[in-house]
Formats: structure tokens, sequence, C-alpha cells
């Protein structure tokens, strides 16, 4: 609707009985220079209905709200069937990959929901809860249209969806003072994936399609699961000494917070040439 014709809609359906054309513009603050041909729209489009007072004076009425709800929502989901048909048949094939930041929680959550939502066979994720909490329903509903979910936890997800391994041989405490913030790692058919890090002050990442940085995604998940399902067959102690103690594995190690650190750099230093290099091969966007 444009604004003209919500005003009127929302006038009609406040007053809780007909109206004129005059009160109609009284109420909504539509021009009465404007108001009946914006009623002539809405009664076209079905949003409203022409009733014959006295004197065969023309009164208004509108469509209930919660059936103009009704037949928005199935002509959106008719325009999104449409485009989900017509779109791929026409799209070129990329010819660039593409790796782009992302700068805060909100716009790493959106495009992780992106690839979760793209996913049509499997689903590869490495999360904490805070993301789990946020990428819930997308997740069941991946799973739910048969999509094979397998993550590896960095504490209680809740209610499991797929197959979800809990990191155990350190504890969410340990791996946070090790990376400096909360990775999060989502890989959609292994076609996409989002790679990113929380900290309670802020979070930075990635986007990417890039065959090769897909690829090491997909094998730091399976590797940290492999692990995990090491540890679970072997003497818990024996492996829990080994990884806390063993001076090989600390000297991996040793690099405390640096991915924290590196993620951060990383989208600053996007945010710092984009300008450049949009302006010299427009294959890059943050």
């Amino acid at each position: 609707m444009s604004g003209y014709e919500a005003k009127t809609y929302l006038a009609l359906v406040g007053a809780g009985e007909p109206l004129n054309g005059y009160e109609v513009a009284k109420r909504s603050g539509v021009p009465r220079s404007t108001v009946y041909e914006t009623l002539a729209k809405l009664v076209a489009r079905g949003a409203a209905f022409e009733v014959r007072g006295a004197g065969d004076a023309v009164d208004y009425l509108p469509l209930p709200a919660k059936a103009l709800l009704n037949r928005l929502g199935r002509d959106y989901s008719e325009s999104l069937a449409a485009l989900d048909a017509m779109l791929p048949a026409i799209a070129a094939p990329p010819t660039v990959h593409l790796i782009h930041n992302l700068s805060g929680a909100a716009a790493l959550l959106d495009r992780a929901r992106d690839v979760v939502s793209g996913a049509r066979r499997e689903l590869f994720l490495s999360i904490w809860p805070e993301e789990m909490a946020a990428l819930r329903d997308s997740v069941t509903a991946a799973e739910a249209r048969s999509v094979a979910v397998t993550s590896i936890a960095f504490g209680d997800l809740g209610d499991p969806v797929g197959r979800t391994y809990q990191h155990e041989l350190s504890t969410p405490e340990v791996v946070m003072e090790n990376l400096g913030c909360r990775m999060l790692t989502v890989v959609g058919d292994r076609q996409e994936a989002v790679i990113g890090g929380f900290t309670e002050t802020g979070a930075w990442g990635v986007y990417t399609d890039n065959p090769a940085v897909v690829l090491l995604s997909v094998e730091y998940i399976r590797h940290d699961i492999a692990i995990q399902l090491m540890g679970d067959h072997f003497d818990a102690e024996q492996i829990r000494a080994f990884w806390q103690e063993d001076p090989d594995m600390n000297r991996l190690r040793a690099d405390r917070g640096l991915p924290a650190a590196t993620l951060q750099a990383a989208e600053q230093s996007g945010r710092d040439r984009i300008p450049a290099r949009r302006a010299r091969r427009g294959r890059s966007a943050s």
C-alpha cells in the first residue's frame, strides 16, 4: 500500500463502523481531494468495500485485518515461490568467488542464517550456546527439510539438532581464553561459509564462497569432531593430561587471544580497503 492507502485503511479499521469519505479524511489525515481516489484503490484491491447508506450515500468498510494479513501472506508467498523458480534459471554462474567482511553480531548472524536457510544437503556448524540460541529456528527448519546437520558444540546447546558432539577435551572457559572469542563457523552444502568471532563487546567475521576456504572450514569442524570421538574411546584422564600438559600442545596454544585479534583486524582492514578495491575491480564488498 501507498502511505495514503495505509492511513485510509487504518482509519477504517479503527472506526469499527462504516465511514464516508469526509469522515475517513478527518480521521486519517488524507486530504479530502485525494481520499475518494484512495478509497477507490482500496476497493479495487479488495481491502475495502462500499456500502450504501441512507439516500444512496456511499460509506466504506475495511476488509477485516486478519483476512487482509492472510491475503498479503498468500500473495507474498506466491511471489517468493515464483522468484525461487525463475531466478536460478536466469542467474549467470559466478566468475569471482567472494570473501567479504561482516561487522557486528547482527550482520554475522543474519549472514549465518542465509547460509543455513540456503543449505539443501548438509550443514556443518562449530557453535556456542549463545549463537545457537539465535540460529536454532533456522537450523531446526533445515533439519526438517532433510538437511544433514552436524555440529561441534562449545557448551550445552540444549536439545540437539541433528548430530551434535560436545567439545569436552577443553572447557568453554579454556577455549575462550585460548581464542579470545566465541568462534562461529557455519558451512552450507560445502559451497559457502560464515566464519566469525563474538565477544561481549563486538563481533567480526567473513562470508565466503571461496572453495578453498570453505573446504578448510569443513575440515576444521570434522577434525574437531574426530578428536572428540577419539577422546570418547580412550582413557579420559590420560587424554586430559595430554591435552593440558603436553609441551607441543601448549606450544600450539601459545597464541592465546590471537584469533579474536585477527578477525577484528581483518574486519577493520577490509573496511579501510573497500573504496579503493571497488574503484579498481568492483569485486569486493562488506
